[in-house]
């Protein structure tokens, strides 16, 4: 009888193990797939961000260069004269000279320059070869980029100059333009393996795969492959439709879209994160293959089965020597691991957040101590509600502009309201200071979930401090804008912001000024390019000092430069271009080397003149030639006339 009852506890013993462990193999499996989920999700976004800061430095400056060699008046100077001294060996080595100069200067793999009248193709080796049209080596130069209207653009190729061993090299293509007649195409080569390099190293840090795409869906630059091989992420690299339109349809500037793919029984198998680069035209694609993830946990949970099963074989045959002291043993190893996973909880949300608090949001209150002692500590006395306690944190500590957009995503109404329409989180950046005066960035995540005992609206406030990581995005942003030499805006800079302005007030009137520096190839030829550089930053010196903070300045040529303000009146503008035709009348000295610097002054006025950037442009652009054109060291102010070589000067 005694062993008919021993049996029968073993037996039921060993089921309730059985059924324990079976459930924790399995909450334990989906537990770890969620997590793993989640962590797939955080990885991939801040790999795009990583690889999209990094990557759009790196590829933007190389198209400014372009652009400042396509403005440089000495390689105009050297096209125009090209059909008169095509067979001269010294204007070969001028030539030459000039792009070895810019080679040198900024150490890319190729700088090139073909003619638009006889097809010479450049570099700063000296002529390398003469474009042939149906070559489908030359393809890009005379089916892609001549055709389109695009004033620069970006191609992987192989570099054909002699010396180079076609090596697959990214080019930034850019017009050169005279007026309205093209002279050529300029521009400079990056050996793509070093940036494959850079993707290469986001692969192996955060095991993603990292790629560039345009618009026709070719990848064009990734850790493996260029836009040299012509893969079709819907043809070759087997994308569905509907993941090529998710990133291809994106073009939110500095946003990113993340999406999932999913197999065919509706699982997700894939994660997506995408960004568009504006000024390139290409889109960054970060991907995720959860396959090997998903095999290891379906190991894992094998695994944890296969243990269970040890597990019991071995009960059933001890069970009658343990079991009196089994109840005990189990107690303590289910409180150890309580503790320990609570230690690790602890541990790893300490390491990502600042602070932790719970709201229950259905009552109006803190969910817990914790929470209520901070409200405390801002002067909430104990059982304030937690949307009178929110108030006091605005008032107290959060920045006035972020106030109302704080208050806004965390009251209770707002909460609510977001769960029912399907939320599960809800976030906001704002600047807070704990003293009322030293602001920093934080970043608070809010989870949303519902309480088991009474399904009331919980929700759990990770609050994370990103100060430094706001300062580290500003100055990313601020750099793309930049001139390198100057630190004034640069040329795709300034036309936009110039259009924004234009914008906001289409009415005016405002003042575009264009400068140049008179005979600023004498200043290079002189006393070397070194030299130049610093005669460009004395310049735009002078030019800061002589306008206001909030007029807008820029350089958009070797030498050339654009002011954008709001104006009184054309009579001020002229007191103004006056002002600065005598301020830039000087010596610019650097030990006994002695130049004399002055400037060309065009104006145009918006909106009289045009309501566009362009227009704009044109416009002081023909005001500066008539500067030049009278003895240079002058302003002319725009006017109709102008355009049949009429008009006064000022």
């Amino acid at each position: 009888m005694k062993n008919k009852i021993l049996l029968k506890t073993n037996l039921s013993i060993c089921l309730v193990i059985v059924v324990g462990f079976l459930l924790t193999a399995v909450l334990s499996y989906r537990i770890n797939y969620h997590s793993s989920i989640q962590n797939i999700v955080q990885v991939s976004d801040l790999a795009s961000e990583g690889v999209y800061y990094q990557m759009n430095t790196a590829l933007s400056k190389p198209v400014n260069i372009s652009q400042t060699m396509a403005n440089n008046s000495l390689l105009k100077t050297l096209l125009a004269r090209e059909a008169a001294h095509s067979d001269d060996p010294a204007y070969i080595g001028t030539m030459q000279k000039h792009l070895l100069t810019y080679q040198q200067k900024y150490a890319y793999d190729s700088v090139f320059l073909v003619s638009a009248a006889s097809n010479r193709y450049y570099n700063f080796n000296g002529l390398d070869r003469v474009l042939a049209p149906g070559n489908a080596e030359d393809a890009w130069y005379f089916d892609d980029f001549l055709p389109s209207a695009a004033e620069y653009s970006m191609n992987v190729d192989n570099d054909q100059v002699a010396g180079a061993e076609d090596a697959i090299t990214l080019f930034v293509n850019c017009k050169i333009w005279e007026g309205d007649t093209l002279l050529g195409v300029v521009g400079v080569g990056v050996r793509i393996d070093h940036l494959q390099k850079a993707l290469q190293s986001y692969q192996d840090s955060f095991d993603v795969s990292a790629y560039f795409v345009d618009d026709a869906g070719v990848i064009q630059l990734a850790a493996s492959r260029s836009g040299y091989e012509r893969v079709n992420l819907r043809e070759q690299a087997g994308y569905s439709a509907a993941i090529c339109d998710s990133i291809l349809g994106w073009r939110e500037s500095e946003a990113a879209s993340g999406f999932w793919s999913f197999d065919g029984a509706g699982r997700k198998q894939d994660y997506f994160v995408t960004r568009y680069l504006p000024d390139i035209g290409w889109h960054l694609v970060v991907e995720r293959d959860t396959g090997a993830l998903m095999a290891a946990l379906q190991r894992q949970l094998k695994l944890s089965i296969a243990v269970i099963v040890a597990i019991i074989a071995i009960i059933l045959l001890v069970i009658t020597r343990v079991i009196r002291g089994f109840d005990r043993r189990i107690a303590a190893m289910a409180r150890a691991n309580e503790q320990e996973r609570q230690t690790l909880f602890e541990k790893a949300t300490g390491q990502l957040f600042d602070d932790i608090y719970e709201i229950d949001i259905t009552h109006n209150r803190p969910s817990d101590q914790v929470t209520e002692a901070y409200f405390a500590r801002l002067g909430a006395p104990p059982g304030t509600p937690y949307d009178q306690a929110l108030h006091m944190i605005a008032e107290k500590q959060i920045k006035p502009e972020f106030r109302q957009g704080y208050l806004d995503t965390f009251s209770p109404a707002h909460v609510l309201r977001a769960f029912d329409e399907g939320a599960e989180s809800l976030r906001y950046e704002f600047m807070i200071a704990n003293d009322g005066q030293s602001y920093y960035w934080m970043r608070i995540t809010a989870r949303l979930l519902v309480a088991e005992g009474d399904g009331s609206l919980h929700m759990m406030i990770y609050r994370q401090n990103i100060d430094e990581e706001k300062r580290r995005e500003q100055k990313m942003q601020l750099l793309a804008r930049t001139d390198e030499m100057t630190g004034l805006l640069n040329k795709t800079a300034t036309q936009r912001a110039i259009e924004e302005r234009l914008a906001q007030n289409p009415e005016g009137p405002h003042a575009f000024f264009i400068f140049d520096i008179d005979r600023f190839k004498d200043a290079n030829d002189r006393f070397g390019h070194a030299y130049g550089d610093n005669v460009i930053r004395d310049f735009a010196d002078i030019l800061r000092t002589h306008f206001r903070r909030d007029d807008l300045l820029g350089r958009i040529g070797g030498d050339e430069f654009v002011a954008f303000l709001p104006i009184p009146s054309t009579a001020w503008a002229a007191d103004k271009a006056r002002e600065l035709t005598a301020a830039l009348d000087r010596d610019h000295t650097e030990g006994e080397s002695v130049w004399h610097m002055t400037a060309s002054i065009g104006v145009a006025f918006a909106p009289q003149d045009g309501a566009a950037f362009a227009e704009l442009y044109r416009r002081a652009d023909t005001a500066l030639y008539v500067s030049k054109k009278r003895g240079r060291h002058r302003f002319t102010l725009y006017q109709k006339e102008l355009e049949n070589g009429g008009g006064t000067r000022q």
